[in-house]
């Protein structure tokens, strides 16, 4: 595990990149319902096809050999394979009892690949960032519109289940916590006080990475914030970074970013998709394409961290790499003591 001061001093110094997305990587792979269960699930009761992360025990080999390939592509940062490896979202697969087990060995696959990449690299740079993902319930939000007061899950749940992930990274050595995909805002908060009772309990200190999801055009999250009022709710833990990934491609986001640029008193981080799902359900952006916007943005002092996320691959970062090897990373806004609330906009006193 590494300190924050190291990370602080890379980021200071260069552009980091983000790995691009482990699904597409594994759809490439084409595989079967066999090789989700191997023989450890070979009785398992449900399907078990689609859970890229119970790959993470049946075809551990894969998931390295996929951290590998970003490495080598030039990503500065991996995720571990543990974005539905809450046991909320498990639940689908009849698997939520496999989550601090899934969790850990997806901390260990990327701890062993970064680790290995450093023997034979050792001037370099890499970091391991333990993915905690939205889960696929929202604890801010009914989903049945005939009873907007019910919900199918509660902060308690959530914090609980977030706390069992994150010991899990804590012993697998991951240095960075990454809260991605958030698109409700209160689910985003049971993680963050999740890791604090964990920092407390282990009396250390892990740095954060927030990044939210603008659901479509009109700029807000799913639970209906705005990028500077979801900035003003979670900046209060104080992260490392905050960003945006997911649900649009780089031209779509871009203008939520240079709104991230213009607010953010911490480092800031993007990994679109590869383009808007065309109707194949595949993805239009191509490496040439999507670093066209990472020299853009970096020429414009917009970013810290870029990486990739749906649809992106190896090739999408190594091309990200290259151009934006030699530029300078963001400049942080000096810290402000005003007062920042929100509710679903921002209110700045």
């Amino acid at each position: 595990m590494k300190s924050s001061n190291e990370i602080i001093n890379v980021l200071n110094k260069k552009i980091l990149i983000l790995d691009g997305a482990i699904g597409t990587m594994i759809q490439n792979e084409e595989l079967k319902e066999k090789d989700f269960r191997a023989e450890r699930f070979n009785n398992h009761p449900v399907n078990l096809f689609g859970n890229n992360d119970i790959l993470n025990l049946t075809k551990p080999k894969l998931i390295y050999d996929i951290h590998k390939s970003y490495l080598d592509a030039g990503a500065d940062i991996i995720e571990t394979n543990t974005f539905n490896s809450t046991g909320i979202s498990q639940e689908d697969y009849k698997c939520q009892d496999l989550a601090y087990e899934l969790n850990f060995q997806g901390g260990n696959l990327a701890r062993k690949a970064v680790d290995d990449f450093l023997k034979n690299n050792p001037n370099e740079h890499k970091f391991v960032a333990g993915v905690l993902g939205p889960t696929n319930r929202t604890c801010s939000m009914s989903p049945d519109v005939n009873d907007p007061g019910f919900r199918n899950i509660n902060f308690d749940n959530l914090f609980n289940d977030y706390k069992n992930c994150i010991s899990a990274f804590i012993k697998a050595k991951v240095d960075i916590i990454l809260v991605e995909t958030v698109f409700d805002t209160l689910n985003s908060k049971a993680a963050l006080s999740a890791l604090k009772s964990v920092e407390q309990s282990n009396n250390i200190k892990i740095p954060i990475m927030i990044s939210a999801t603008i659901t479509d055009l009109s700029g807000r999250t799913l639970s209906g914030q705005t990028v500077e009022g979801f900035y003003n709710s979670i900046i209060h833990s104080n992260p490392l970074s905050v960003g945006l990934n997911c649900a649009l491609g780089p031209k779509e986001l871009e203008p939520y970013l240079i709104e991230l640029n213009r607010i953010s008193e911490v480092y800031t981080s993007i990994h679109p998709n590869a383009g808007l799902p065309n109707a194949f359900g595949g993805y239009d952006e191509t490496p040439d394409s999507i670093a066209k916007f990472a020299k853009e943005w970096s020429d414009s002092n917009y970013i810290n961290i870029i990486g990739g996320c749906c649809g992106t691959t190896p090739e999408h970062i190594k091309l990200m790499s290259k151009v934006v090897m030699n530029k300078k990373p963001r400049v942080l806004k000096k810290k402000s003591d005003n007062l920042r609330l929100s509710g679903l906009e921002a209110f700045n006193i």
